[in-house]
């Protein structure tokens, strides 16, 4: 199943094409601004039953150097079959648009990026016939944006630099940086790079941050993390006042509340148990009673 980092990590190329000449400067390529910038269909699949398909693929038409291609891929992880599968899917490109094409690859950690950029020939050393190397976006070669200024500058370019520096250290500050330079604005412009920073950190740690410095600072915006996020302080909410309620009515009989006993009731999340424990506080002989033997 592909996930949503994955999904992130290409996708973002598609909302804002002008992206990829912004990045190549830091990718030591020299890309001129193009003038047009078209999502063409990704599937590659031939007659054969065999189904291949890229993750994103732009035109791009420029004044100096005319129409090229670009392939993006998402790589989470080293995998010995892609290099041939990218090479395919330049070559087919190639002959299809007959347009000169490249690739990209988008990473997450300096391991996969070091691995991507290897040329990699299809024929033997003497013969190598169709060379492959692709430009390797990762947390190598992408800006560390940790000024909001900055930030507000290039929103996409921020977001992407926060999914490249998903695993390292400096993405807290990057995250904060772009939190405080969408606080100004329009929710049709920050709502795309808040879903997109959100899916990009996929399963790492920052996520969490980011959904904390989204619900404070951006409370304002409408999407699907936002709602999200708000559901959750709104059952935690309830949770807790159900737990005081709990305790409320223990202390009016004069039931005593051991601290463990407290600790379990104030600790529970569940609004179902609460309530059935609240049931059973208004006739429990004993706070213990309140509780099923099993849980």
């Amino acid at each position: 199943m592909v996930s949503p980092s994955h999904e992130a990590m290409h996708r973002i190329f598609q909302h804002d094409p002008g992206l990829f000449s912004r990045v190549s400067h830091f990718l030591g390529v020299d890309i001129p601004r193009p003038v047009r910038a078209t999502a063409l269909p990704t599937d590659l699949t031939e007659t054969s039953p065999v189904e291949r398909r890229v993750d994103t693929l732009l035109r791009f038409d420029t004044a100096e150097q005319g129409a090229f291609l670009l392939a993006i891929e998402a790589q989470g992880k080293r995998d010995a079959d892609k290099p041939a599968s990218w090479a395919y899917y330049t070559a087919y490109l190639w002959t299809k648009y007959r347009l000169p094409t490249a690739l990209l690859v988008v990473c997450q950690d300096h391991t996969t990026a070091k691995w991507a950029q290897r040329a990699v020939s299809s024929g033997p050393p003497q013969l190598p016939t169709l060379t492959l190397r692709p430009v390797v976006a990762g947390p190598h070669n992408m800006p560390v944006i940790i000024d909001p200024d900055e930030a507000r500058a290039d929103l996409v370019l921020a977001s992407l630099a926060a999914i490249t520096h998903a695993a390292e250290p400096a993405v807290n500050a990057i995250l904060k940086a772009l939190s405080t330079a969408l606080r100004d604005v329009p929710q049709d412009i920050a709502a795309p790079v808040v879903e997109f920073t959100a899916q990009g950190l996929g399963k790492h740690p920052a996520k969490h941050l980011w959904r904390n410095l989204v619900a404070v600072d951006l409370s304002f915006y409408k999407s699907y993390l936002v709602e999200e996020i708000r559901d959750e302080a709104r059952a935690e909410g309830r949770a807790e006042g159900r737990a005081e309620d709990v305790l409320t009515v223990l202390a009016e009989r004069g039931l005593d509340v051991s601290d463990p006993a407290r600790d379990r009731i104030n600790g529970c999340d569940d609004p179902h148990t609460l309530s059935r424990w609240l049931r059973r506080a208004v006739t429990a002989p004993t706070t213990e009673a309140i509780f099923d033997p099993d849980e």
